[in-house]
């Protein structure tokens, strides 16, 4: 969603400990090195640079870079010259770059080697592989919108996920790139949650369909519904396609908005799910999304809601305040998501019982629970 996404990059990978302090070896003009010294709050510099580094990042996955190293184990400059076809001094330039963030390690004889959460989360073959959410989602979907942030604040007129996601192609590669890493956190939601007792599950705003497929292949008499717009339900039916036929048979797509009525019978799901749509509307539209939700559970049915939220007092976590400013770009109305605000609209919906909030992705996600009453009061 921005330039911002180099933001919220430079935030994720210093979270992980991949870089030393930012910006280290880049000379500062004396005043400049003054200021940060200072004790100002913040480094000024690794926040305005930080977009160098994350572009760093998406053209070592574009050329395949981190994994060429991996399957040689390391590799030097010439190796690597061969290997990627490019022979021109910019190579070095961007292996030096690399290095200089802590992305690589370089011995005294000039052979790179990966380091840790590079080999660890930037390898296709790894298991932890999210290297595709990042080269497709952020590199080249949400990474331009975020220059004209400013200007989005002035007159508040941005593109809408629906006008984005008309676009086939666009449609097609965002959900791709967020497919792998929605398994893994459907797998973590399944195992901070008790669904064993779900038979109806509904998936509003489901993409490609992780947190189904996750949900189905644990729980053999769970059958999924799947409310997405039409050119990401598209995508979403082939990747479940690729399931065990057991578990393909018992998730649906049905293709709509879900910002109008839903073509679901009302009161007979057990859950309704909403992941990452909260934050993807308009704010104004939350209220009814969750009305529908309410009408469409069973008595004692729950509404899941996991977004990108900050805490109550609005100071943080950094990332997960990233991620609210990021969709700005292409949300200009929406609301920034936090666990009280998230609590009071599922109250004004009609939901009597509210559970606290817990972190799914920690300093990132978060996840509130709400229950329909049994039985009319």
């Amino acid at each position: 969603s921005y330039s911002f996404c180099t933001l919220l990059l430079c935030y994720c990978f210093i979270k992980k400990n991949m870089f030393s302090r930012v910006i280290r070896n880049v000379a500062r003009p004396a005043s400049m090195q003054v200021r940060q010294c200072s004790g100002g709050g913040v480094d000024i510099d690794s926040i305005a640079y930080g977009y160098m580094a994350s572009q760093g990042l998406f053209a070592g996955l574009e050329l395949g870079l981190f994994d060429s190293i991996h399957k040689s184990g390391s590799a030097t400059l010439p190796d690597l010259q061969k290997t990627l076809g490019i022979s021109q001094p910019r190579l070095q330039t961007l292996l030096t770059a690399l290095t200089a963030y802590k992305m690589l390690d370089r011995s005294a004889e000039g052979a790179y080697k990966l380091t840790p959460n590079v080999e660890r989360y930037l390898v296709e073959s790894s298991k932890y592989y999210y290297g595709d959410y990042l080269k497709l989602q952020i590199g080249r979907q949400f990474y331009k919108r975020l220059t004209d942030l400013g200007k989005i604040m002035t007159t508040g007129e941005a593109p809408t996920y629906t006008s984005w996601f008309n676009d086939a192609e666009e449609a097609r590669m965002y959900t791709m790139a967020q497919h792998n890493g929605s398994l893994a956190t459907a797998k973590q939601l399944s195992k901070r949650i008790d669904l064993s007792n779900v038979r109806k599950f509904l998936d509003v705003g489901g993409g490609s369909g992780a947190f189904s497929i996750i949900m189905a292949r644990g729980n053999p008499e769970l059958s999924a519904t799947i409310l997405e717009l039409p050119e990401v339900a598209e995508t979403g039916k082939a990747i479940v396609a690729k399931e065990e036929p057991s578990v393909a048979k018992r998730i649906e797509f049905k293709s709509g908005t879900a910002l109008v009525d839903w073509p679901v019978t009302f009161g007979e799901h057990d859950v309704v799910l909403m992941s990452y749509l909260s934050g993807s509307v308009p704010a104004s539209l939350i209220k009814p999304l969750y009305e529908q939700a309410f009408k469409a559970l069973a008595p004692g049915g729950r509404l899941i809601v996991h977004d990108f939220m900050v805490d109550d007092t609005l100071d943080g976590p950094p990332i997960a305040a990233l991620w609210a400013l990021q969709h700005v770009a292409v949300n200009a109305d929406g609301l920034g998501l936090c666990p009280a605000n998230v609590s009071s609209i599922m109250r004004e919906a009609g939901f009597t019982t509210v559970d606290p909030a817990f972190d799914m992705i920690g300093g990132l996600t978060k996840v509130v629970v709400a229950t329909k009453p049994s039985s009319k009061l």
